[in-house]
């Protein structure tokens, strides 16, 4: 493996001339800190020799599935799972069926963990609870731009979850255009984040975007709105925190004594405006929202209590065809179609419509699941909710229904305070109360799991 000097390494070709070669970090100096954990730090020097350890403790195998729950020990089996040249899968979800069928889809497979996994369908290794420390200076490993890096896979909410390759390259090139996005350059900023670090967006928001811009990340694996607050405030400045739109809601209803930060992201879900207006006026920052996907990654930013239109990140086209539009770019793998209605406005801008999935056409009339969302949730003492389409039951037109969490509320209290916001078509049947909502770690609801609720009736 290729190898940097201390001052790290500027993309160039490797000694044959043929490949470009990226660091794994861009950390200046062996002293700078790479992340932080409780009350101590973790620097360069250290991660570098974490890395190399560790790579020589990997077994001989082409895939990895890396489960470790601490963000830095993460950071490190993906770095060291690259000197190996060895592929990170990124399934959707770590259920067991999910890597079972991964286990059969690839089966020269193994799983790194740091904590005692459930019976996997594959080999295990234990994350070295007791890596030595390292002596003198540590080099920074170059990998080709062309190597494959990692697989993300699709939700699979439309059915079996699709492969989705990423080179180093590409996801290189994507983080160095979000931090020039961001103007992260040389701050030292802290990464706090919310967001499973095995998700693309908790993958290219902490851990790459720590190790390709010199920032800190905090190792911490943070769901309560108590653990999040702690984190924090016990961080130094500048602090970035790196969230959702459900953990912002959950932090905004406690925003007593809420530690400030210097930017807060957010992405996996539509930010309401006056969610994004609230927020940066709790944390005294800028929220900055990134839309992206799966298959494409990274491709735009707003500030969303400021405007609506979105903005290109740098290596990032759009472009119309085939009825649909595609992303393409030094920071996209290949061209990928996207998902959503865009409605372009001009040099790299562009409007969202909604998911083209979420678009609904109910008695010749058209809405978006989003729209028809934000108005449930904008109800008083409506705390979660979601409107969703059932199955088709073979009559003449399938009618919406609507879950909602609100204590205090009757079903028919929520359906008129409904008719005063949308059309009468849209009007759900059933409107069901439930005591929660089945959220993942980033704070979707899976189509499955809301049919499951729907079908048990909630409660009331």
């Amino acid at each position: 493996m290729s190898q940097a000097g201390q001052s790290g390494l500027a993309p160039g070709d490797d000694k044959a001339g043929t490949a470009l070669l990226y660091p794994i970090t861009r950390h200046a100096g062996d002293d700078d800190i790479v992340a932080r954990r409780g009350g101590t730090t973790i620097t360069r020097g250290q991660f570098l020799h974490d890395v190399a350890r560790l790579a020589a403790c990997l077994p001989e195998r082409q895939y990895v599935i890396n489960l470790c729950a601490d963000r830095y020990r993460f950071m490190v089996g993906f770095a060291a799972a690259l000197c190996r040249r060895q592929i990170s899968l990124l399934p959707p979800s770590d259920a067991p069926g999910v890597l079972a069928a991964l286990a059969a889809d690839y089966p020269d497979l193994y799983a790194l963990a740091d904590t005692a996994p459930a019976p996997l369908p594959c080999p295990v290794l234990a994350y070295p609870g007791d890596l030595p420390p390292g002596a003198g200076v540590a080099l920074v490993p170059a990998i080709p731009a062309r190597q494959p890096a990692l697989i993300l896979f699709t939700s699979g909410s439309t059915g079996r979850p699709a492969p989705v390759p990423k080179s180093w390259g590409v996801l290189v090139r994507s983080a160095l255009a979000a931090g020039k996005r961001l103007d992260l350059a040389g701050q030292g900023a802290t990464l706090i984040g919310t967001v499973p670090h095995q998700h693309s967006y908790g993958l290219e928001s902490t851990i790459l975007l720590g190790l390709q811009h010199g920032l800190a990340v905090h190792a911490g694996a943070l769901l309560y709105p108590a653990d999040i607050s702690a984190a924090i405030a016990a961080s130094p400045r500048p602090r970035v925190l790196v969230t959702t739109p459900v953990h912002l809601k959950a932090l905004l209803a406690e925003p007593a004594d809420m530690p400030g930060a210097d930017l807060i992201l957010s992405a996996t879900a539509p930010l309401a405006e006056e969610l994004a207006v609230q927020a940066e006026a709790c944390f005294g920052a800028q929220l900055i929202e990134i839309y992206g996907c799966t298959e494409a990654g990274q491709v735009a930013t707003r500030r969303s209590a400021q405007e609506r239109v979105w903005h290109c990140l740098e290596g990032v086209c759009l472009s119309a065809r085939d009825g649909g539009t595609w992303a393409s770019g030094a920071a996209v793998e290949g061209a990928a179609l996207l998902q959503d209605v865009i409605e372009p406005a001009g040099d790299g801008r562009f409007h969202l419509i909604g998911r083209a999935a979420d678009l609904i056409n109910v008695a010749g009339k058209r809405a978006s699941l989003a729209h028809l969302n934000h108005q449930l949730l904008a109800i008083d003492g409506v705390r979660d909710g979601v409107f969703i389409l059932p199955e088709p039951d073979g009559g003449p037109v399938t009618r919406l229904a609507a879950l909602a969490v609100a204590p205090g509320l009757a079903p028919a209290e929520i359906l008129a305070a409904l008719r005063t916001r949308i059309d009468a078509a849209f009007l759900p049947r059933p409107v069901l109360l439930v005591d929660d909502l089945p959220r993942n770690a980033l704070g979707k609801l899976p189509r499955d799991a809301l049919l499951a609720l729907l079908r048990g009736g909630g409660r009331g």
